[in-house]
């Protein structure tokens, strides 16, 4: 017998494309196009090669950009929460940093170094990376003592603390920064593409905004939320869960 709870998801979907079909049927117009017309220029999409090509590329510019931002913020945020005076030295560019739109960041890249592959993958970096930084950060600031003066004790390794000490700690707060980050980060890379390259879901998006083509805004749209809820479903939960066993 299938309980009520796992059927809620489903319901959930079915009573939003009801919404939206409903609005279509409703407003008959091109700026609502029902479900079943963005289904059709979807599988277009697909079976020209455009949709998936673009795609592609806009979540490897994600894959890079993502990686990169990750890898530095944490360093950089589990340093600054071990040392006071570097945390105190860097707070205020913390501060600018976070409060630096995208957009500014982004044109400042392209003016800087060109409309160059390097330059969207930094502006994308330079985005995201603060707000690593500020969670990773917080999370070693909440670190037991107690645990880590225990460790020491032990005379555990540099390496051996940071894998059974420190890690299962950071886990909430990595995780955190994993799901904010792919909720943040390829909305910035669209506006990156809209702005300075000739391919990828932002350059497509801004192509089809000028066609007022809603229908494909859409399409393209939804394709790409797909990719991230995959991501969610078969990466980072599996994960969550592995990293989680020693949890009671």
């Amino acid at each position: 017998m299938i309980s009520l709870k796992k059927l809620l998801p489903g319901l959930s979907l079915l009573a939003f494309l009801a919404v939206w079909q409903g609005l279509s049927v409703y407003l008959h117009s091109n700026t609502l196009p029902s479900p079943q017309q963005v289904a059709v220029v979807f599988l277009q999409g697909c079976q020209s090669g455009q949709l998936p090509y673009h795609l592609g590329v806009t979540l490897l510019r994600l894959v890079i950009s993502f990686s990169i931002a990750m890898l530095l913020g944490c360093a950089i945020g589990i340093v600054l929460g071990r040392n006071k005076k570097l945390d105190a030295f860097f707070d205020n560019w913390l501060v600018i940093f976070l409060n630096v739109p995208a957009l500014v960041t982004i044109i400042l890249c392209y003016v800087w170094f060109g409309l160059v592959e390097s330059a969207a993958i930094l502006a994308v970096v330079v985005n995201k990376l603060p707000n690593v930084i500020v969670t990773i950060r917080e999370g070693t600031r909440a670190l037991d003592r107690d645990l880590l003066e225990m460790a020491r004790c032990y005379h555990f390794s540099r390496r051996k603390t940071l894998v059974h000490v420190i890690w299962p700690q950071l886990h909430p707060f990595v995780m955190g920064a994993t799901r904010s980050g792919l909720a943040l980060i390829w909305k910035i890379i669209l506006v990156v593409e809209l702005l300075g390259r000739s391919n990828g879901m932002g350059y497509q998006l801004h192509l089809f905004f000028q066609l007022f083509d809603v229908a494909n805004i859409l399409a393209y749209t939804i394709a790409f939320v797909a990719v991230i809820q995959l991501i969610e479903l078969l990466i980072l939960k599996p994960l969550d869960r592995k990293s989680q066993r020693w949890r009671r």
